[in-house]
């Protein structure tokens, strides 16, 4: 599954996608002979001044080797598919946070337990519609196919993205020339933009509201990256439906001169952002405290009644 990051000059990408026992001693039973104290170590057909030792012979290991290897493959096979996977990233639309040959590690795990993307996180995606349709897609061998399968190489033949999620389902996201992005009315800082660039003046877009299931995505490096923006005539709005993200990337593991981790920015976590959420605790709080004086008001007028 090859990672694309499609640039806003349309330049040819590759998509490469990279992951990047002892021996049991057997002995004879030892038995005392009751009369002189000795060991019986002899087995059938051996007598008590035989040589024998009775362990069985060492295993070899080239035999071994056949089944660690299967093990291994195996265990490489269940890693790709369930919990983590390494992607590589062919182009720019991520700098700085990521540089074209970093390979980056993805959570594959949460998404099997409902997890859903985040904002801000960075997200490596199936392409939702024909985001690459202008790709070439290399005819790979028999060999690359085999690792490819085991997540041992990278595979030309799905395409894949990588981008930053900005807004989720329910969120409304707006972005004019000369202004910054907004999710729900909040302006976003967006630190991790490439140097130079703007947040949107070569694409201003919205307001657009996010249809539920779905997420829009930006590229860090905004006037090389061809992200939600640019897509927005597709069958989906420009929108990424949320089954098509295969996980989050949450590591830089190579170069080891680059490791790093890929936090969510501290702009996603800013009060009212989220607008739902801010409406709903009030709601809650209204709707609990109405029994409440109710029942007092009740008990008042029968007091008054009463007297």
């Amino acid at each position: 599954m090859a990672v694309g990051a499609r640039s806003g000059h349309d330049e040819p990408e590759e998509r490469p996608r990279q992951l990047a026992e002892s021996s049991p001693a057997v002995t004879g039973s030892a038995e005392t002979d009751g009369e002189s104290g000795t060991s019986d170590a002899s087995g059938p057909g051996e007598s008590s001044h035989g040589s024998g030792t009775g362990q069985k012979k060492q295993r070899s290991f080239w035999k071994e080797l056949p089944l660690l290897i299967g093990i291994a493959l195996l265990l490489a096979l269940l890693i790709k598919t369930f919990l983590v996977q390494a992607f590589s990233i062919p182009s720019d639309s991520m700098q700085n946070t990521l540089q074209r040959g970093d390979r980056v590690l993805v959570d594959k795990l949460t998404p099997w337990f409902g997890s859903e993307p985040e904002r801000g996180e960075v997200v490596v995606f199936h392409d939702p519609g024909g985001w690459l349709e202008d790709e070439a897609v290399p005819e790979p061998n028999i060999v690359q196919e085999f690792l490819s399968f085991i997540g041992l190489m990278p595979s030309a033949e799905e395409k894949d993205l990588i981008k930053r999620t900005i807004a989720v389902g329910g969120d409304t996201v707006e972005c004019k020339k000369g202004g910054p992005v907004k999710v729900n009315g909040k302006a976003l800082d967006e630190p991790y933009i490439y140097p130079g660039d703007t947040p949107c003046d070569d694409q201003p877009f919205g307001p657009l509201k996010v249809p539920d299931d779905k997420i829009w995505v930006m590229g860090d490096h905004r006037q090389n990256s061809q992200d939600s923006r640019y897509h927005q005539e597709d069958v989906n709005g420009g929108f990424v439906p949320v089954d098509k993200v295969v996980g989050r990337a949450v590591v830089v593991a190579w170069p080891i001169g680059r490791w790093s981790t890929l936090p969510v920015p501290d702009t996603f976590d800013q009060p009212g952002l989220n607008a739902a959420g801010a409406v709903v605790p009030p709601a809650l709080g209204l709707a609990g405290a109405l029994p409440i004086v109710l029942w007092r008001r009740r008990r008042l007028t029968g007091a008054r009644t009463a007297g």
